[in-house]
């Protein structure tokens, strides 16, 4: 008897199209579902270990990997894809091809918060956090848009988004480093944010081969991505718990207490500052009393 069960999620969920996700796809689909199982469970428990008010980039990639479990479960059983019909490129007549709308959610989720914890880290303004969120957010939902396009317009779309993908790596490094250099980090801020560009840029590359060229399968391009996501999140998130450890919260601004933030320049938790009745005012003395002349006493 087999000890795993064999794999019958095409059965179930049959694909559609001449390109379309394998059995072996869906094999390899599932351990990255696993990789991503494992590391929800590994944040969840790291968070146990971190001091009270250090947990913020524990939740963050606790949400990130929740994210990359539900979406590659989704793909591995064949789920949350619509056959696409792709434009006819170097003389080949156009295939339909499955779309996985699923990893374009996963990356919404996920991109924002490599973006958020980088970016809270540096010690940038929110105004750029969210400045760069939402070039994310353009960024992947103009290849969302390109990959449902069934004719050579796509490439415009694509246009669009690597555009804002440009505006994202110049903010993230021209940006971020000057911040982190003030508050202290530029060195892991330089080796953390180096590496997630580097993948970011390899992106555009495994769309135009997949989802925008259809030069690749969906089992190869599922490896590509696989691959780049399990590096990206995973690789990132470990990176950044294990590295907070030596952080200055106080510093960066960015220990939370049960009121909040703490200040920078306080750098003291008011919940643990012993309890004092407040002061109250004195109670003024009074004044010589004044006499009343005789003659305007009342009648």
């Amino acid at each position: 008897m087999a000890l795993l069960p064999r794999n019958d999620a095409l059965e179930t969920h049959p694909p559609a199209g001449n390109q379309q996700l394998s059995t072996n796809g869906s094999n390899w689909l599932f351990a990255v579902t696993a990789l991503f199982g494992f590391s929800l469970l590994g944040f969840f428990a790291l968070k146990f270990r971190a001091r009270a008010g250090e947990r913020f980039f524990h939740y963050l990639f606790i949400i990130a990997t929740f994210a990359g479990l539900i979406a590659y479960y989704a793909m591995a059983s064949d789920l949350a894809w619509t056959p696409v019909r792709q434009a006819n490129q170097l003389g080949r007549s156009g295939a339909i091809r499955q779309i996985f709308w699923a990893k374009y959610v996963f990356w919404v989720i996920a991109f924002p918060i490599i973006i958020i914890a980088l970016g809270v880290l540096s010690g940038v303004a929110w105004t750029t956090i969210v400045y760069n969120v939402a070039l994310s957010w353009v960024w992947i939902i103009s290849y969302l848009v390109a990959a449902y396009t069934p004719s050579n317009y796509k490439w415009g779309f694509f246009a669009f988004g690597f555009l804002a993908h440009l505006f994202l790596l110049y903010s993230t490094v021209r940006h971020g480093l000057r911040s982190a250099n003030r508050v202290g980090v530029r060195r892991d801020y330089l080796s953390l944010i180096g590496w997630v560009n580097f993948l970011w840029l390899l992106y555009p590359l495994a769309w135009g081969l997949t989802d925008g060229g259809n030069y690749l399968g969906v089992t190869p391009s599922f490896i590509w991505f696989g691959i780049l996501d399990l590096f990206l999140v995973l690789g990132v998130g470990f990176a950044i718990v294990f590295l907070s450890r030596r952080w200055d919260y106080g510093r960066l601004n960015i220990a939370f207490t049960q009121y909040g933030r703490v200040p920078a320049h306080a750098g003291t938790f008011p919940e643990k500052e012993p309890h004092t009745a407040p002061a109250t005012a004195p109670t003024p003395a009074p004044g010589p009393a004044t006499a009343t002349p005789a003659g305007n006493a009342a009648v």
